[in-house]
């Protein structure tokens, strides 16, 4: 079908802004004609997240899609390695046939560290054949995130043939190389590697980019790294890229999506061509997405946008359809209706989460805004079972394996997170998906752990007799319901201010805990792990 739309024309490539006329057939712009007039609306290129799990959203990849286009996204290039954690390709397989069926433009990457490393027990895994069969498929834009730095230094012979099969066929490789530096970094990116968006200082950004890499400044709900990163959008306009990584309903509905980082940046004097290419064009080009750039032949995807202050978007079409129109948005229609899911654990009891003290006490320390702990140590009273000393903030995390129930709770102890009353545990925890949970007494932990337990998946609060869960039957990390039903479970769970909790996030920083490829403690298999010496630490003769 034959259209025409028109406004003020944003085009990147020529950096100017016009009155124009947009002609669309079949999907495809024809022509741009310039037409000499001012109008009260722009239009503008659609914005493209460079790197997200659209599984940490909790989301279906078409409600997930649904919510971000409201905010002018037109693609993501999306990682499902949290998905193929639990359920392995079949999992990888789940979030394709959705995409098929979302408003936006969903490239997947191929997961490359599913377990993230040999110390991590998860429900799925993607071999090096795995990811030579999906890069051979030419359905993938990318292999993902490179998790397991020293696999790639030691010349481990998997993850050897797994970077082997991504440049054989032409496949981009995205790095995550949190502090890397010096001639380990240098290493790494030698063995093909591109991006990271690990990266949370500017001196680490810098060095980065002298040796070749782009950066992805993420800005997502646990980790935020604008505000030290964005001087690159300045120095380094063509290597510089948008993501979110990981964002919940609430922030995605309220704070917005990768139009909070072009609306920030524009705010904060960056020329407009610079941000707007950081947040389409360089990620289009850097994956080679079939994503519209508002040229003569591309795909018509773009948004249409009241000014370019506030960045109110009018509608976004893609594929020459009008995907979204503010004066009648799109409401929620339920996705999935088969099982999908793997979770065997029975309730744990209260004896089970008993951890003596002899008088100090080595704790994951929280950093906010950040996914980076700190190795801290407590001096406590001895006892023959620390529940919590929240008169220094030092509360009882626990890590409980999901895919068996031969394994006792790890448990270990936190500061930072501020919570003095009551418990909350997930099954959301990064990358493989175990039970994460943290309290202020055993009793409220063992509640929470076993409210998720009982779902076989989900968020849950445990506070003497009050419990609350949000359920997570979709692989034990995603609801089929809306993002306004999670958004308003999850202002529910995470009301802990009045219980002392300084988190802005507080579960999807609880998420993170696991996460052992993420300086510098966590709590993982086989007790606390260190990853400056990445390994396991003997907690009795430290």
């Amino acid at each position: 079908m034959r259209q025409s739309i028109s406004g003020n024309i944003l085009d990147i490539h020529a950096r100017r802004i016009y009155g124009g006329t947009i002609t669309i057939d079949n999907g495809r712009i024809t022509a741009i004609e310039e037409t000499g007039r001012i109008y009260e609306h722009y239009i503008a290129p659609g914005f493209v997240d460079a790197h997200v799990h659209i599984e940490s959203s909790m989301l279906t990849p078409e409600e997930f899609a649904r919510t971000v286009l409201a905010h002018g996204t037109v693609a993501v290039v999306s990682d499902p390695h949290e998905i193929a954690n639990v359920m392995g390709p079949a999992g990888v397989e789940f979030m394709a046939r959705h995409a098929e069926r979302a408003a936006i433009k969903i490239h997947y990457t191929i997961p490359s560290c599913v377990p993230a490393t040999a110390f991590d027990r998860s429900g799925g895994r993607i071999s090096a054949d795995d990811v030579e069969r999906m890069a051979a498929s030419g359905r993938f834009a990318g292999l993902s995130e490179v998790m397991d730095m020293p696999a790639v230094l030691g010349g481990d012979p998997e993850m050897a043939r797994k970077l082997d099969a991504a440049r054989r066929h032409g496949l981009p490789i995205d790095g995550h190389a949190p502090a890397a530096t010096g001639d380990s970094l240098r290493q790494y990116i030698a063995a093909g590697i591109t991006t990271d968006h690990e990266t949370v200082a500017l001196a680490e950004a810098n060095e980065k980019l002298a040796l070749g890499m782009k950066i992805l400044i993420r800005e997502g709900s646990a980790a935020r790294n604008y505000a030290a990163l964005h001087p690159v959008i300045a120095t380094h306009p063509d290597r510089v890229m948008f993501c979110t990584d990981d964002s919940h309903p609430h922030d995605l509905l309220e704070a917005g999506h990768i139009d909070k980082l072009v609306h920030r940046a524009l705010t904060d004097g960056y020329d407009l061509f610079d941000v707007w290419r950081a947040a389409s064009l360089n990620p289009v080009v850097h994956y080679g997405l079939p994503v519209g750039l508002l040229r003569t032949g591309d795909p018509a995807d773009f948004c249409v946008l009241n000014n370019l202050t506030d960045l109110h978007i009018r509608e976004v079409w893609i594929d020459g359809e009008r995907r979204y129109d503010a004066s009648s948005p799109q409401p929620f229609r339920p996705a999935v209706t088969e099982p999908f899911n793997r979770f065997d654990r029975r309730p744990i009891t209260v004896e089970a989460l008993r951890k003596p003290c002899n008088g100090t006490v080595r704790c994951i320390g929280i950093l906010p805004d950040e996914l980076i702990t700190e190795d801290c140590t407590r001096t406590v009273a001895p006892t023959d079972n620390l529940e919590s000393d929240t008169a220094q903030d030092l509360l009882k995390i626990a890590y409980l394996n999901r895919y068996t129930d031969t394994t006792p709770p790890q448990v270990a102890y936190l500061t930072g997170f501020g919570l003095r009353q009551g418990a909350l545990a997930a099954s959301v925890s990064h990358d493989s998906h175990n039970i994460i949970a943290v309290g202020s007494n055993d009793r409220d932990l063992a509640q929470a752990i076993n409210a998720v337990i009982a779902h076989r998946g989900g968020l849950a609060f445990a506070d003497g007799d009050l419990v609350r869960v949000q359920p997570l039957p979709i692989a034990g990390i995603m609801a089929d319901c809306s993002a306004e039903e999670i958004a308003t479970t999850w202002k529910q769970l995470s009301a802990l201010r009045e219980r002392g909790c300084r988190i802005s996030s507080p579960f999807m920083t609880l998420s993170f805990m696991a996460l052992i490829v993420i300086p510098e403690l966590k709590l993982g298999e086989r007790g606390l792990f260190q990853f400056s010496r990445f390994g396991f630490i003997d907690e009795s003769a430290s």
